[in-house]
């Protein structure tokens, strides 16, 4: 396979960031969405038939604003898409099949980080993090792994390889040097025992092109991902962030979220500024064979023109919609139902991965 000369990883090797390579915020324009089609039916246990209506919804969407690029195992998995994506009448001029075979659907954290340097003469790169499900939860993982080499070669892009396990819903950035993740996650030895804090800050800085890392606590109950960022604090635009508050006193996820909501009062964005604030309600608690479910407002997508929000068929849907809808003016605001996707543990946003313009 054809790989760039930037892909592989050595003493003295210039980083992304010294080469005047960033990762762009999500809010910034897409040439496409990334996804792997679902198929493993243990991440929806008796259930993985019925979230492809929902799924096909999502691309369909997403195809009426930019492309979508869907990695399949082979013809028979292709066949089986295309028969679901017609059926709720998408685009399928817009849509573009890979045969980059995957053990699982979670495409935010085993695709690729792309990058862009505007002054470059390989204007956009990818970062190609190792990939290990979630602290090594549910082998095998290694099809996964290997996704970011496999759309590189596709796009003949640069790709870095830092060596380390980073999983895209992990962290959140605003696209002027900002990054926000999670203590949880990040420093949980079951990612990367041998690094410190303060190295993982600095790989943060070399690969995603910033120089502010601001750190939440605790994730939701339910997240299998040990406290990803894409279910708790998104940013909207370059100073504002959505964040999930539980106002019931006696629900578990009151207290982490309260302690994260204090914390991002006290942060500041690199040019010292506060952050403003918008406060996202939660679902009411979805429990599924005595399972806590990780429904959060907060996994919604945000495409060209389009954000996808999560609905669970909860009270709080509309004043979720309500509020995301204000937080983005300039784009359509839609709600999918993500019920049944969610016992798979994740929605829309842990599904997917944008590939700036």
């Amino acid at each position: 396979m054809k790989t760039n000369s930037l892909s592989q990883k050595s003493e003295g090797q210039a980083t992304p960031k010294e080469l005047g390579y960033a990762f762009p915020a999500e809010f910034a324009p897409h040439q496409a969405t990334w996804l792997s089609w679902p198929h493993k039916e243990a991440s929806w246990p008796g259930k993985i038939h019925t979230i492809f209506p929902a799924y096909a919804n999502f691309v369909k969407a997403l195809a009426a604003v930019e492309e979508v690029h869907i990695n399949v195992a082979d013809q028979q998995m292709k066949s089986f898409a295309t028969k679901h994506l017609e059926a709720v009448g998408t685009d399928l001029l817009k849509v573009f099949f890979h045969d980059f075979p995957t053990n699982d659907a979670w495409c935010r954290d085993h695709g690729p980080a792309f990058l862009t340097n505007p002054r470059s003469d390989q204007p956009k790169a990818l970062v190609k993090w190792n990939y290990n499900a979630w602290g090594g939860k549910y082998p095998p993982f290694d099809l996964d792994n290997q996704i970011p080499h496999h759309i590189a070669a596709y796009r003949n892009i640069p790709c870095f390889t830092p060596g380390i396990v980073m999983e895209g819903g992990s962290i959140e950035v605003n696209g002027k040097g900002t990054l926000l993740t999670t203590e949880a996650c990040l420093c949980n030895p079951n990612r990367n025992p041998h690094l410190t804090k303060s190295q993982i800050e600095k790989y943060l800085e070399d690969y995603y092109g910033v120089e502010n890392i601001l750190w939440l606590g605790d994730g939701i109950e339910g997240d299998d991902t040990d406290g990803h960022i894409d279910d708790l604090t998104r940013f909207v635009n370059e100073d504002t962030v959505l964040t999930v508050v539980e106002h019931n006193k006696k629900d578990v996820n009151y207290k982490p979220l309260k302690e994260n909501t204090k914390l991002l009062h006290k942060l500041r964005l690199e040019n010292g500024k506060q952050l403003s604030i918008i406060e996202l309600p939660m679902p009411a608690p979805i429990i599924f064979e005595d399972m806590r479910l990780p429904a959060s407002y907060a996994n919604f997508y945000i495409a060209n023109d389009l954000v996808v929000v999560p609905t669970f068929r909860d009270d709080n849907d509309e004043k979720a919609l309500e509020i995301i809808a204000s937080a983005f003016p300039e784009r359509k605001v839609i709600g999918i139902d993500s019920l049944d996707l969610i016992w798979g543990l994740g929605s829309f946003h842990c599904l997917s991965q944008q590939e700036p313009v």
